[in-house]
């Protein structure tokens, strides 16, 4: 039996998660609830869904975007909103087949329409390929094409907002790793309104829960899965940010939520010096760019051709 310190707050049945601010000890039931008003009342916060929106998940298969899938699964149709999943597969042997399958399960067990976008359909090869003499840039280079392929699959699926699994620990190693590199223009970017004609606006609601209680809502639901991890993963700044601020975390709980609030009082606060550099087209395949040619084209050699 659980003891009356281990019980939940609202029930009284035995608590399977201990949350904090407010302070509160949930059941599963009370738990999975708990999470999905977080999400919805961040989405109404912030107002990233508007009735008539059809909006793409960044589907990976991984633990973030399959939860996202769910909760906005339950969520979309009291909006009013529409609701696609768009996969990229990069072509990473030994990693991309699983996922790519878990992804094609769940879609299809929860009758979301799924559309997958190739690097070899759009790059003219897979990552592998594009990485040969160069894998210690792997997570740099797949980065922008990555950004690129989902931007090509939103305008397949007719979407009009693009929603990825970014959590708290995600938004807060971003910050973090804005800090170190000195990135202040990085630190104020907002990419929640888009850019008419380039690029649709991209929300994240799932980044007021933590990659915790992710995990705990996807074991309670019975829909985790222990995937293997990108290879090229350890080859980037934010695997060592994620091991430190993790440690920072478990030392002194709150940090994440204190470095958020740090980044939105910076944005509240400031502003980039001087006039924004002007957009333009880049000229050899006219996406948008601040520079002649833009950062796709260059990885892949095209304006050498």
């Amino acid at each position: 039996m659980a003891s009356a310190e281990n019980r939940c707050s609202l029930c009284g049945e035995p608590a399977v998660a201990r949350l904090v601010e407010p302070e509160r000890r949930l059941c599963a039931a009370h738990f999975i609830e708990d999470v999905e008003a977080r999400v919805i009342a961040a989405i109404r916060r912030e107002r990233m869904v508007f009735p008539g929106d059809r909006i793409a998940v960044g589907l990976s298969g991984g633990k973030d975007s399959t939860a996202l899938l769910l909760v906005l699964h339950r969520l979309l149709p009291a909006l009013g909103a529409d609701l696609v999943a768009v996969t990229i597969d990069e072509g990473i042997a030994g990693y991309r087949e699983e996922t790519l399958r878990a992804a094609e399960a769940l879609t299809a067990e929860l009758g979301v329409e799924h559309a997958i976008v190739t690097f070899a359909d759009l790059f003219g090869d897979d990552l592998d390929g594009l990485l040969v003499g160069r894998e210690a840039q792997g997570c740099a280079v797949c980065g922008v094409l990555r950004r690129r392929a989902l931007a090509e699959g939103v305008k397949r699926v007719g979407a009009t907002r693009l929603a990825t699994g970014h959590n708290l620990d995600d938004e807060a190693q971003s910050v973090l790793m804005n800090i170190l590199r000195g990135d202040l223009p990085r630190l104020l970017q907002d990419t929640s309104t888009g850019s008419p004609g380039h690029f649709v606006p991209r929300i994240k609601p799932l980044a007021v829960l933590s990659e915790k209680e992710i995990v705990t809502y996807l074991l309670l639901r019975g829909y985790f899965r222990d995937l293997p991890e990108c290879p090229y993963a350890g080859t980037a700044l934010r695997s060592e940010v994620r091991t430190m601020l993790a440690e920072l975390e478990h030392r002194h709980p709150g940090t994440m939520v204190r470095l958020m609030r740090f980044r939105d009082g910076i944005r509240e606060s400031f502003s980039l010096p001087g006039p924004a550099k002007a957009l333009s087209t880049c000229r050899i395949c006219g996406e948008l760019t601040s520079g002649e040619v833009c950062r796709v084209c260059a990885l892949l050699g095209r304006e050498e051709r």
